[in-house]
C-alpha cells in the first residue's frame, strides 16, 4: 500500500516528517519496505522560453534564452518540443536529479549552457504516469506556470510517499481513510468528514438487478447521465501517481480516487451499452469474457460475472469487460458499488489477473464503506463531471451492518499483557482508535465499527491496547513457567548431544513434502494434511515421516561426492485423524557408506552398526533391559529381511531397516523413532557412569541356532545371567555356509566382564561364562560352535 502524505493530510491534521510517520507506524505493527519524496530532485525553478533558435553547429540542439525571473538563463536543448513561448522545468546550475545526476555549467558543440530543460522522466517520474508528448520530449507547464516558483510544487507532486507492507488482517488500511484512523490513532488527531452531499435530478433510476448467486453479498446501482469526459483536476492526477495509478480521464480517475480513499473498488459501466439490467451469477466453465486490456479470458465455475442478463459484462473483483469501457465519448454511467466472496476473488486473480480491486476484495470490505463509496463517487462526478445523478438506488444486501460488540475488563488486559495501566488509559486508547465504549461497573462494553473487520474477540482489542500503548513501554519481567509434565527441550537437547558424540551430524528440512512421499515408510494409515495453495507441488503437504526429507539430504550430498552419510533429524510429523490435525514428534537418522569409530578404524555401516547406535541411545536414556527389536516385514520401502520393529515394554515406538534396494542400490540404513511415544514410558536419563579402574575380562562365544531365533532375544539372556559383572555384548561375526545348515545360522557374541569395585578372578568369570552357556542352548536350543 503507497501511502501519500499529501492525501493523508486532506484527513487528518499531521505535521510529522514521512521518515517520522513510517518508523511510528512500525511500532505499532504496520511494517514499511521505503519511504521517499515523490520527485527527488533539487535546483528546479520554472522558466520560459523568450527566444529558441537552431544551434549554429547542429541540426536538432536549440539555443535558448530562458526567463527564470531572477535571471535569464542560456540553455543549450535537444527536446524536439522546445519553442519560443513554452513555460518549461529548468534544473538549475548545481541542481541534482534523480540518479546523482548533478547540472553543471558546460559547452555544448562550443556554446555554453548553463542548465538543462526537464522531462518528467528525467525528474525521476514513472512511465507509465508520462503521456505520449512528454515520453518525446520536454514536460510543457500550463501558460499560468508562475515563473521563478518550484515546478514540483506546482504541478503538486512535492509529496511523500510511504511503501507499507500490511499484515493480511489489515484490510481497512488498503484505504487513505483506514491510515488516517490509524495515524489519528497514534497522533491523537481526529479524521475529517468527507463530503458525500449531491443532489438528485427529478428522474427515478428505472433498473433491473438480480443475483443469482451467494458469493454475492451487497450490491448496490446508481445510474448518472450526461457526464463530461475531460482532464482530471490537478489534486486528483497526482494523488494517483503517488498512489501508483496511472490518471486517464476524470471520470475513471474518480473510480480509482474513490478506491483508494473508502477502499472499496468502484466500477463504472457505460449505461447504453449496458441493457439497463446486471445479473450476478458464477461463470458458466470455459465461458469466454474479453476484459479492460483486450484480453480475452476463459473462465471457469469458480469465477463470478457480471452479466447484462445473458453475456458477461465484467470480471467481479477483478476487471470489466471491453463492450462496457468508459469511452471519450461516454454519456451516461451505470456506478456499481459491491461484496463480493474473498476466496472466489482469490482464486480468480491468482488464475487471471492480480488487480488493485482483488487485492481489497480479497481482505475484506466494510458494508458501511459501500454506501459511503457511492455516495462519494456521485458527490466527485457532478462537481469534475458535471454529472446529472438520477433519483434512487437499486440494492442487494445480505449484509450486517451492526457494529459489533465486545466485552472485556481491565484484568484480562492485564493479566494477558502482563503491564500495568489505568482504566482511563484504556479507555483513552479506545477512544483514539474510534471504538465507542461504555463501563458497567468492572465490564467495558465497546462496539467496534464494521471497518474494523479484524476485531471480532477480546485477545483482539488487548492486542490493539498493547499496539497504542507501545510494546516499548511495557516493562520486561521474567516470565513464570509452570514445570510441564513429560519430556523438554532439555531431553531433546540430550538426544542431540548424545548422537552427535556417536558420530551423527543434525540437520534440518522442509516440514512440507510432496504427495507421492508423504505415505513412505510407515505402515500406518492416516489423512495427510495438504496445503491450500502450495507454490510446488513437491512442497503440497506436510510431512508424517522424517526419512523422505533425510533421503534428499542424502541425494544432494551424494550428487557433490559425499558418500559417507551419518544424520539425524529431531522435527515434527503432521497427519490428520477424524477431522483433527495432530502432530507429534519424531527422530530418524540415515546412515551410509563408512562409519568412523573412537579408535580412529573405520566400518562400512551395517544393520548391526545402526541398531548398536539406537540402543546406545536407548540406554542413555534410561531404557537399558527394557528395548527389543521384533522382524518385521510391514514397510515397503524397506528391506524385509533387515527390518525390525523398535519396541520399549512390548510398546511399539519406532523402526529400523535398510532401505530397499528397489529404492537405491547403496546399503543405506535408516531409523526412526516416536519420541511421543517412547516417553509415554517413564524414564530417566542416565547422567553419568562410574569406569572401573579394575582390569576387563572378554570372552567370545558362538552360538548355531535357528533361523526362527531371534538374536535380541539371544542377547536378553545373556545380559540376564550376567548380571552386573556383564558390561557389554556385541555381536562381531555371522556366518551363513556349508558348516551349518539351510535353516540354521551362525552368530558369534564378544562379552566383556568388570567390576567397579575389585578385580574379578578366572574362576569366577569361567563359571559365569558356562552358565551363560549353558541358559543359551538349554533356553534356545542353540549348539556352541567350537570351530
Amino acid at each position: 500500500m503507497l501511502l501519500s502524505k499529501n492525501f493523508l493530510k486532506d484527513y487528518v491534521n499531521i505535521e510529522e516528517d514521512i521518515k517520522t510517520i513510517a518508523e511510528d507506524m512500525t511500532k505499532v505493527g504496520n511494517e514499511y519496505a521505503t519511504c521517499n519524496k515523490l520527485i527527488n530532485a533539487t535546483g528546479l525553478i520554472i522558466g520560459e522560453v523568450i527566444k529558441c533558435e537552431m544551434h549554429p553547429d547542429s541540426d536538432h540542439l536549440h539555443l535558448c534564452s530562458v526567463n527564470i525571473g531572477k535571471e535569464t538563463l542560456q540553455i543549450v536543448c535537444g527536446a524536439p518540443n522546445v519553442k519560443t513561448g513554452l513555460k518549461v522545468i529548468v534544473a538549475q546550475v548545481g541542481a541534482l536529479l534523480p540518479g546523482d545526476f548533478k547540472i553543471t555549467k558546460s559547452k555544448i558543440r562550443g556554446i555554453e549552457s548553463c542548465g538543462m530543460l526537464c522531462s518528467l522522466q528525467e525528474l525521476g517520474l514513472d512511465n507509465k504516469f508520462l503521456s505520449e508528448e512528454d515520453k518525446k520530449g520536454i514536460h510543457e507547464l500550463k501558460n499560468d506556470a508562475p515563473i521563478g516558483k518550484d515546478p514540483v510544487e506546482y504541478l503538486g507532486l512535492d509529496d511523500e510517499v510511504i511503501d507499507f507492507e500490511l499484515t493480511p488482517n489489515r484490510g481497512d488500511l488498503l484505504s487513505i481513510l483506514g491510515m488516517a484512523y490509524e495515524i489519528g490513532a497514534i497522533y491523537k488527531k481526529s479524521v475529517k468528514n468527507i463530503d458525500l452531499s449531491y443532489k438528485e435530478i427529478d428522474r427515478q433510476i428505472d433498473f433491473d438487478l438480480s443475483i443469482d448467486t451467494d458469493k454475492c453479498s451487497l450490491f448496490l446501482v446508481k445510474k448518472v447521465d450526461d457526464v463530461t469526459i475531460k482532464e482530471s483536476p490537478e489534486f486528483i492526477k497526482s494523488r494517483l501517481i503517488a498512489s501508483g495509478i496511472r490518471p486517464i480521464n476524470n471520470v475513471v480517475d474518480i473510480s480509482n480516487y474513490v478506491m483508494l480513499e473508502t477502499g472499496q473498488p468502484i466500477h463504472f459501466y457505460d449505461s447504453d451499452n449496458l441493457k439497463n439490467k446486471i445479473t450476478v451469477r458464477l461463470a458458466k466453465d470455459k465461458e469466454l469474457l474479453t476484459t479492460l486490456d483486450g484480453n480475452e479470458r476463459t473462465l471457469t465455475d469458480e469465477d463470478i460475472v457480471i452479466t447484462d442478463g445473458k453475456d458477461p459484462v465484467g470480471l467481479a473483483g477483478v476487471m470489466g469487460g471491453f463492450d462496457t469501457e468508459i469511452m471519450s465519448d461516454t454519456k451516461n454511467i451505470t456506478i456499481e458499488c459491491a461484496i463480493f466472496d474473498p476466496y472466489n476473488i482469490r482464486k480468480t486473480a491468482n488464475r487471471i489477473l492480480r488487480s488493485e480491486a482483488s487485492s481489497r476484495f480479497e481482505k475484506g470490505i466494510d458494508p458501511n464503506r459501500t454506501y459511503m463509496a457511492m455516495d462519494r463517487c456521485c458527490h466527485l462526478l457532478e462537481k469534475y463531471a458535471d454529472a446529472k445523478i438520477e433519483k434512487g438506488i437499486v440494492s442487494f444486501d445480505n449484509t450486517n451492518r451492526e457494529d459489533k460488540i465486545i466485552k472485556i475488563k481491565l484484568d484480562d488486559i492485564v493479566n494477558l499483557l502482563g503491564l500495568k495501566i489505568a482504566l482511563k488509559d484504556v479507555i483513552n486508547i479506545f477512544n483514539r482508535l474510534g471504538l465507542k465504549n461504555t463501563l458497567n461497573g468492572d465490564l467495558i462494553i465497546v462496539s467496534v465499527p464494521t471497518r474494523r473487520l479484524d476485531l471480532n474477540i477480546k485477545e483482539d482489542l488487548i492486542e490493539e491496547v498493547g499496539r497504542i500503548y507501545g510494546v516499548d513501554n511495557i516493562e520486561g519481567v521474567m516470565p513464570k513457567v509452570p514445570i510441564r509434565k513429560g519430556y523438554c527441550d532439555k531431553t531433546l537437547r540430550s538426544i542431540r548431544n548424545k548422537l552427535s558424540i556417536l558420530g551423527l551430524n543434525e540437520v534440518i528440512t522442509y516440514s512440507l513434502t510432496s504427495k507421492n512421499n508423504v505415505n513412505k515408510y510407515t505402515k500406518y494409515d492416516f489423512e495427510e494434511v495438504a496445503i491450500l495453495s502450495p507454490m510446488m507441488e513437491e512442497r503440497a503437504v506436510l510431512r508424517y515421516s522424517l526419512i523422505p526429507l533425510l533421503m534428499d539430504v542424502y541425494n544432494y550430498n551424494k550428487a557433490r561426492g559425499m558418500k559417507d552419510i551419518s544424520i539425524f533429524e529431531i522435527g515434527k510429523g503432521f497427519f490428520k485423524q477424524k477431522d483433527k490435525y495432530l502432530e507429534n514428534t519424531k527422530l530418524a537418522a540415515l546412515l551410509a557408506g563408512k562409519y568412523y569409530l573412537e579408535t580412529g578404524k573405520e566400518k562400512i555401516f551395517d544393520f548391526y552398526i545402526v541398531k548398536g547406535i539406537v540402543e546406545e541411545l536407548l540406554e542413555y536414556l534410561g531404557y537399558k533391559n527394557r528395548y527389543t527389536f521384533v522382524t518385521s516385514h510391514d514397510f515397503k520401502e524397506l528391506h524385509p529381511g533387515q527390518t525390525a520393529i523398535i519396541k520399549i515394554d512390548n510398546n511399539e515406538v519406532g523402526v529400523i531397516g535398510r532401505v530397499h534396494p528397489s529404492i537405491i542400490k547403496d546399503d543405506m540404513y535408516v531409523f526412526e523413532i516416536n519420541l511421543d511415544s517412547l516417553f509415554q514410558n517413564k524414564t530417566r536419563i542416565k547422567k553419568y557412569q562410574e569406569i572401573s579402574k579394575y582390569p576387563t575380562i572378554e570372552k567370545d562365544v558362538a552360538f548355531i541356532i535357528k533361523n526362527d531365533v531371534s538374536c535380541d532375544d539371544v542377547i536378553k539372556t545373556i545380559k540376564k545371567v550376567g548380571g552386573r559383572l556383564l558390561t557389554d555384548i556385541k555381536v562381531f561375526d555371522i556366518y551363513k555356509g556349508e558348516k551349518v545348515k539351510n535353516n540354521e545360522i551362525s552368530i558369534a557374541y564378544n562379552l566383556k566382564f568388570s567390576s567397579v569395585d575389585r578385580t574379578l578372578t578366572t574362576e569366577e568369570i569361567d563359571k559365569l561364562f558356562k552358565n551363560i552357556i549353558s541358559s543359551v542352548v538349554e533356553q534356545h536350543k542353540a549348539i556352541l560352535r567350537d570351530n
